[in-house]
């Protein structure tokens, strides 16, 4: 015994089969996609003035990370100026995430403040801010003279 079923509804119900499979079928040359690789931070950046270039040891922040996001980019050049006899401060161009706490700085220290500003410190200073890093001197008249501490504004790049 056949039963014989209408054209139209034949053509219906083998698409409505295809279509029903075609969902669970896998292409045989699909690639699995690749997790975005993440750039390691690295342990310092550069910065320089006058020509003479030395390291900062940086922290592991989020302004950090930011930093050295926008350095991966390019380099920043800023001009710093003397401030309380203690420290060079100057406005980085841009704003960085700010986790401010209450800390006493040293000499070397680097600085966000107000979350757009760099802070250089020949001195001691407390105050609410977020730590970036230490720059690498060998005593505190060659941080001075590198800062050019007391001597007027400064050009300052930051690079990695």
């Amino acid at each position: 015994m056949f039963f014989r079923i209408p054209a139209k509804l034949g053509a219906g119900l083998l698409l409505l089969t295809l279509l029903s499979c075609a969902g669970t079928l896998e292409p045989e040359n699909k690639q699995e996609e690749q997790p975005e690789k993440e750039i390691p931070m690295p342990a310092q950046i550069n910065i320089s003035i006058s020509g003479t270039t030395l390291p900062v040891n940086i922290e592991d922040n989020t302004a950090t990370r930011a930093l050295v996001e926008a350095l991966r980019k390019a380099s920043i050049t800023y001009t710093a100026r003397d401030y309380g006899g203690f420290e060079k401060v100057g406005a980085l161009g841009r704003s960085l995430p700010a986790s401010d706490s209450q800390i006493t700085t040293h000499a070397g220290d680097v600085i966000l403040y107000s979350g757009n500003q760099i802070v250089l410190f020949y001195g001691s200073n407390s105050w609410s801010y977020t730590r970036l890093g230490k720059i690498g001197f060998s005593t505190l008249d060659e941080l001075k003279s590198f800062l050019k501490a007391g001597g007027g504004d400064v050009t300052v790049t930051l690079s990695l």
